[in-house]
Formats: structure tokens, C-alpha cells, sequence
């Protein structure tokens, strides 16, 4: 039977003000579409395209737990990117140049219809929606994140799962002469991540486009990136190039370097933790004091039927 896990009742609060966001100019420089290259500008959304695909930004979002989104500047210049380095700070100055346009996913693998999209194909099939999410980091420390994107169960159902499809594989691209963490050699490059077919068709399964109302950046995962709200965040693969679906669970980075550590699943869960450290605790980005870490990271009522009849302390 099925454990019922609450989830918190949403209140409202306020976004960070608009002024915060990139202005245009920087805007247009981080999604690589500024003048000065013909073949690029060929490739890249149009003004026009980008600007629909926009979610209207709003003063009085609502977050999952009714607390204040954490800030845009927190939100991309404090984060996990081993790609570009393992300072969580110095991403975003090593990422400002990364070139997220053009940019190509190929989705295939036990699909009826396999295709490649272009970023401006995505933009154009599925509208975007904005997500306010928490994002719980396996190292104990968290965020709330307003992304805008689709849902990803859209995009498999449009290349049509074959019926031994089972599990869902996600590959970062591989440029180190762009991403200069690429170029260590204690890490199996690309980047890998999986999930099971039925999570990754869950509605809160997101492929992320962008955050606080603009396009994504790079430091973030642009153009596009896996955001899983009930897993640690190194499920939520970041400037996805490829989709697989699979009959097998397939490899992933973090469990092949160190499976104990890291397992498949991944979920949060406050009741295991990690071999060093508490997860019953976390460090909320922006604030003083720490706070409990809730199961499934407050999605249960969502998410919790995934795992009927599995134990999560050993399928962790």
C-alpha cells in the first residue's frame, strides 16, 4: 500500500522584482543571438519566436512551500556544473561564452517516430509554462526556482514509445573546448542521467527553456535542461543534446563513479542519508538558519505511487 506523503499548501509571495532580470541586451547576449554572424542568426528562434514562447512574467507568483523564491542573482551564479568547473561560483563567469545556439536534440532510441528538434522547433510545439519549484541539492543545500518550459511526457508522447520502451536516457553535450571540465579525466564525459519511463511522464517532469521570465542561461543548463522537483539535483541534466528511450536502466554518471553514494532513484528522502553527511536538514540559499528536508521534497501526493511496494532506503 501506498504511503501518503502531504504536500505543503502553496501561499503566496513575491518574485524578486523585474528589475533584476537581465536586461535586454544581456539577454540577448547569453542566448548567443547577437548581430554579427549570419549563419548564426539562419539558425537561432527569431525576436519574435522567443517572445511568444515568454511566459509573462507576474509580482505575485506563487512558490511550492509559500516561501520567497530565491534570487536571480543566487539562482545563477551559485550552482553545480562540473562541465565548466567544480567551484560553484566560478560557473557563471566560465559559461558566459558557452554558444547555446544553434542547438539540436536528437529523440530516439525505442520510439516509433524518432526525430531531432531544433531549440526553435521545441519553442514553437510546446507552449511554455511557468513551474515555481524546489530544488534540493544531494550536498544539502536548496533553492526555489521559477523555470518556464513543458512538460517532457509532451515530447515523448510526440515520438510515440514503442511497448518495450521502460526507461528514459538523458546526454549532456560534450564540448571541452568550450567547457573546460570536460577536459578532466575523473569523470566518464558526457554527462549521463536516466529515469524510469513512468517518471519521467509524470506532469512535474520538465524540460526547463528558462527561469524568472527570460530564456535560460548558461550556467543554468541552457537550452534546455531536465528539472525532476522530487529528486536531488544532479538528476536534472543540464544542455540535454540527446534522448533515449531504453529497455534497460541506463548508465548514469553519479552511480557509475560512486553507486553507494549515489543511487539511480535519487529521490529525497530526509530518512537516508548520505554516507557523509545528515539529509534530514537543509541550507535554503539566501537564508541563516536550516530547515527540515521534507520527503520526496514536498511532492508526495505527486509523486509517492511511482514507488508503491519499493523500499526506498535500498532503491535510493
Amino acid at each position: 500500500m501506498t504511503q501518503l506523503y502531504k504536500s505543503v499548501p502553496v501561499r503566496s509571495s513575491e518574485i524578486t522584482p523585474k528589475e533584476v532580470y537581465f536586461s535586454r541586451r544581456d539577454f540577448i547576449k547569453a542566448t548567443g543571438l547577437l548581430a554579427g554572424s549570419m549563419a548564426l542568426a539562419a539558425c537561432a528562434p527569431s525576436a519574435q519566436e522567443i517572445e511568444n514562447a515568454k511566459p509573462v512574467p507576474t509580482s505575485n507568483a506563487k512558490d511550492e512551500l509559500g516561501d520567497v523564491v530565491t534570487t536571480y542573482e543566487d539562482i545563477t551564479n551559485y550552482n553545480n556544473y562540473y562541465e565548466f568547473t567544480t567551484d560553484k561560483q566560478g560557473v557563471a563567469g566560465l559559461a558566459k561564452d558557452f554558444k547555446t545556439t544553434p542547438w539540436t536534440v536528437e529523440v530516439g532510441g525505442l520510439v516509433s517516430n524518432p526525430k531531432t528538434f531544433g531549440i526553435e522547433d521545441l519553442l514553437k510545439l510546446f507552449p511554455q509554462e511557468e513551474r515555481i519549484y524546489r530544488l534540493r541539492c544531494v550536498e544539502a543545500w536548496s533553492m526555489v526556482i521559477p523555470w518556464s518550459g513543458f512538460p517532457l511526457a509532451k515530447l515523448i508522447e510526440m515520438v510515440a514509445p514503442t511497448s518495450g520502451a521502460k526507461y528514459v536516457r538523458f546526454e549532456t553535450v560534450y564540448r571541452p573546448e568550450e567547457m573546460p571540465g570536460q577536459k578532466s579525466p575523473f569523470y566518464p564525459w558526457p554527462y549521463q542521467e536516466g529515469l524510469r519511463l513512468d517518471e519521467a511522464m509524470n506532469d512535474l517532469t520538465l524540460l526547463a527553456t528558462g527561469l524568472y521570465g527570460e530564456m535560460n542561461v548558461p550556467q543554468n543548463g541552457a537550452p534546455l535542461r531536465l528539472v525532476v522537483p522530487w529528486k536531488y539535483g544532479f538528476k536534472s541534466i543540464k544542455s540535454i543534446v540527446k534522448i533515449e528511450l531504453t529497455a534497460d536502466e541506463p548508465a548514469t554518471m553519479w552511480k557509475s563513479i560512486q553507486g553507494n553514494e549515489y543511487g539511480f532513484y535519487a529521490n529525497v528522502n530526509p530518512n537516508v542519508d548520505h554516507p557523509r553527511w545528515s539529509q534530514a536538514s537543509e541550507r535554503r540559499i539566501g537564508e541563516l538558519n536550516r530547515r527540515q528536508t521534507l520527503m520526496f521534497n514536498g511532492y508526495g501526493e505527486q509523486v509517492a505511487s511511482l514507488y508503491d511496494g519499493m523500499d526506498l532506503s535500498v532503491n535510493y
